[in-house]
């Protein structure tokens, strides 16, 4: 089993709560930030290094949200953990692993994702 694990970065937007999203050139994909955790990093510390090196945002991670189990593009079982985040410093930019990193609403968020389990973890988001 592949363990990975990532975050909804939520901030308050003007009138609506944002969350980031990341673009993927290697999958031509838009998803939450995420990754594979490394050997003997757990789930909650990989959380925090990925979405930093996703997205440029150093957070905090808040209540776990959910997780999600699926097959990966080699047909390997893999789950991925996510946490409510909030970022504390940085600036949301591209780095090396994503092409396009941006603050979107939920319901844009809904329609760019590429992913429906990646929609299914915006449904564990508690209420603004």
């Amino acid at each position: 089993m592949i363990r990975a694990a990532g975050g909804v970065v939520v901030r308050d937007g003007l009138g609506a709560r944002e969350i980031v999203v990341v673009h993927r050139p290697k999958y031509d994909d838009w998803t939450l930030p995420k990754g594979k955790c490394k050997v003997r990093e757990s789930d909650e510390d990989c959380a925090l290094r990925e979405v930093e090196e996703e997205t440029g945002l150093r957070c905090e991670r808040e209540d776990e949200l959910t997780t999600v189990s699926y097959e990966d593009g080699a047909g390997r079982p893999k789950q991925a953990r996510y946490w409510l985040m909030r970022p504390v410093a940085g600036k949301l930019r591209p780095t090396k692993e994503v092409d396009d990193a941006r603050w979107v609403s939920i319901s844009e968020a809904t329609e760019l994702l590429s992913y429906d389990r990646d929609r299914e973890v915006l449904g564990y988001l508690p209420p603004a």
